[in-house]
């Protein structure tokens, strides 16, 4: 047989790339497929025999090659050439009209501003830079100034071109950094977590979280497995060619291949946004990804250029957010649900309702302070709003129930395992007290397999379950001892996903005391204070053995933490259990602060409850930007971040001028507005 020529193979491997790239154009960003699945699959395939068969025709942007590199230990640090800013916010019609107004009076003009209309999408904020066309690298938005290097992943995603196209006027830039948003869509977000859950791991919460998890896994092959999409929207810097505006700079980026959201829109005025925002508004819940709102930017970017910015925040851009979601429904029942450390929380069970995109049919009633201030009753006609689009609460009763049930009160013995419930003079709080109680177990392991913890994957509820039903673990460190052939037992778990859960518990052994703490669920310890503490004592053992007194001496430590922390230690049955974890895991101690970020050297305090974050990851997020967080007001304290039903420490913090930032507010400082 002759030996094939390698020009002709050279020459047919290039038009089969050609034409993948044409497809995947067509297909991710003109929305215009022009040939099937199957026929897409011939090709690629065929291109695939042809690179494994033949190794020297294979390039480095071949379409093949979305998963090529191998497992990354950690992310590199990519500075960004110019800020990736934060947006304000506009919260209604009056405050997007004053935002027009404000542009007008900075400009000295009073003609109509034109904007460019875009959604605002909810996914997680990247950076691509091409260099000659090829992708160079990819990055996310980090504290604005240093991101994370995620190139590798980013390469998986179908939608990024790893060449550019070369368009059909003008040619490719030298130099492009082109900002977007990585999404993961509805639908395949609930495939995704249909498939997690058939296969014992726990699901995401929403598609942003998935998004950010799914692009941030250092093994690129995780990444590829995801249905990632991605919208681009901004420039970085370009060099090589010139765009005169935000309109001309969509439609550029879109010739040469990137992917852009049809819905963008010129708006000749800030009536014409209006409008724009109110048809967004009708059909957010009919988009395949999530949005949040609009945003609305200057379209001139010599305008652009002449308003600048302020803070770390554009003059000429405003994000429109979305009116939070509110329906009517009843409360037909109040039950009782035990947390990890026996604590007791009401929860309405709601008659289902259709809001913001999803059925409701609980809600959290917090405490029972809450419960009597709003005066919420079985039976009673609720209004029920979504937090961020995210967490349902009760706002208010709309209608009392006639005749009406009786004010609700927290049952004398634990609804989960008759133990008694206790509750403090002076707190809100009740507790069961049986620290073997089910209910308290099932919610501690959770806890422990946490991403802020001991970060175990597959640790699912429904598993969970099982474990402490079929008392497969009574204590947290009887996790350590669990087999492949104990799991695969139990319902709904194949041998592949015991062994997967195996292997995840045997790669929590190697983590840090501040993560140990965390998941040892002592009440009053979270994320910071865990990491105050290990890097206070730096061992369990060292920890275990302080004194109240000891404790009161570490930064951030009041009586009541102290007082919590040395209970836990002086109960024998925590003690030994403790003892017992540390020989299944190889402790070290957390690495210092490293004291630098966009925060730097600013203390907060935390109050109330946020809305789309846990207080712990809050406090998480100030620290790596340099902040400190402290539990008390003073005058060194240089901003209180208020939530829902916040405490006594906003009325210090306004007695004393400290500035007051809701989350909004602490998001944007972060770079996450």
């Amino acid at each position: 047989m002759p030996k094939p020529d390698l020009h002709h193979l050279k020459a047919k491997a290039e038009k089969l790339r050609d034409q993948i790239n044409h497809h995947n154009y067509l297909y991710h960003v003109l929305d215009a497929p022009e040939v099937s699945d199957a026929e897409y699959d011939r090709m690629m395939r065929e291109l695939e025999e042809l690179e494994r068969e033949h190794p020297e025709l294979l390039t480095p942007d071949s379409p093949t090659q979305r998963v090529g590199a191998a497992p990354s230990e950690k992310f590199g640090v990519v500075v960004h050439r110019r800020m990736m800013m934060s947006l304000a916010n506009a919260m209604d019609a009056e405050e997007m009209v004053e935002f027009d107004k404000r542009i007008k009076r900075f400009l000295k003009s009073d003609e109509d501003i034109e904007y460019v209309a875009e959604v605002k999408l909810d996914g997680l904020s990247v950076e691509l830079v091409y260099e000659n066309g090829a992708l160079a690298v990819a990055s996310t938005r980090g504290d604005g100034i240093n991101g994370e290097d995620v190139t590798a992943n980013i390469r998986t995603i179908r939608a990024v071109p790893l060449h550019l196209r070369k368009p059909d006027r003008g040619h490719i830039p030298r130099l492009l950094e082109v900002r977007g948003e990585v999404i993961i869509p509805k639908a395949a977000f609930e495939r995704l977590n249909a498939e997690r859950e058939n296969a014992g791991e726990p699901v995401f919460a929403n598609p942003r979280n998935a998004a950010a998890g799914s692009l941030r896994q250092l093994d690129p092959k995780v990444t590829a497995s995801r249905p990632l999409g991605i919208f681009l929207y901004a420039p970085g810097v370009v060099e090589g060619v010139e765009f005169k505006s935000q309109w001309e700079f969509l439609q550029g980026i879109k010739a040469l291949g990137l992917r852009v959201n049809p819905l963008s829109r010129v708006c000749p005025n800030v009536n014409a946004v209006l409008e724009y925002w109110n048809e967004m508004t009708e059909r957010r819940h009919s988009l395949d990804y999530d949005a949040d709102g609009v945003v609305a930017k200057v379209n001139s970017f010599t305008l652009q250029e002449r308003l600048g910015e302020v803070s770390r925040s554009p003059r000429w851009a405003i994000a429109f957010k979305f009116k939070a979601q509110q329906a009517e429904t009843v409360v037909e029942k109040i039950e009782v649900q035990v947390g990890r450390i026996g604590s007791l929380t009401p929860v309405a069970k709601l008659r289902p309702v259709a809001l913001a995109g999803v059925t409701i049919s609980n809600a959290s009633l917090h405490n029972l302070d809450e419960i009597r201030r709003k005066d919420i009753r079985e039976g009673d006609t609720v209004l029920i709003e979504r937090a961020g689009d995210v967490i349902p609460y009760v706002v208010q009763v709309t209608k009392e129930a006639k005749p009406r049930a009786r004010p609700f009160t927290m049952p004398s013995h634990c609804p989960d395992c008759g133990g008694s419930v206790v509750h403090e003079e002076g707190e809100v709080a009740y507790f069961c007290v049986n620290t073997s109680c089910p209910a308290r177990m099932r919610e501690s392991i959770r806890h422990f397999a946490s991403k802020n913890s001991l970060d175990i994957d597959g640790l699912g509820d429904k598993l969970v379950a099982q474990l402490v039903d079929r008392k497969l673990v009574r204590e947290l460190d009887e996790l350590y001892s669990l087999t492949v052939e104990q799991l695969a037992g139990l319902e709904r778990m194949a041998q592949k996903s015991a062994q997967n859960v195996i292997d995840a518990i045997q790669r929590s052994r190697d983590t840090t005391l501040d993560r140990v703490l965390n998941g040892l669920g002592i009440r009053h310890v979270g994320e910071h204070t865990a990491r105050v503490l290990a890097q206070r004592f730096k061992t369990l053992e060292a920890l275990s053995s302080a004194s109240e007194d000891d404790l009161l001496t570490v930064r951030d430590i009041g009586p009541e933490v102290a007082r919590s922390i040395r209970e836990y230690f002086d109960e024998p049955r925590n003690l030994k259990m403790v003892r017992r974890l540390e020989r299944h895991l190889r402790i070290a101690a957390p690495a210092e602060p490293s004291g630098r970020g966009a925060l730097r050297d600013k203390t907060f305090v935390l109050t109330g409850t946020l809305e789309s974050m846990q207080r712990e990851e809050a406090e998480r997020k100030i620290m790596a930007a340099g902040g400190r967080v402290t539990s008390s007001v003073s005058r060194k304290t240089d901003f209180v971040v208020a939530g829902a039903d916040p405490g006594s420490k906003l009325r210090k913090a306004q007695e004393l001028g400290i500035r007051v930032l809701d989350e909004r507010g602490l998001l944007e400082l972060l770079g996450e507005g």
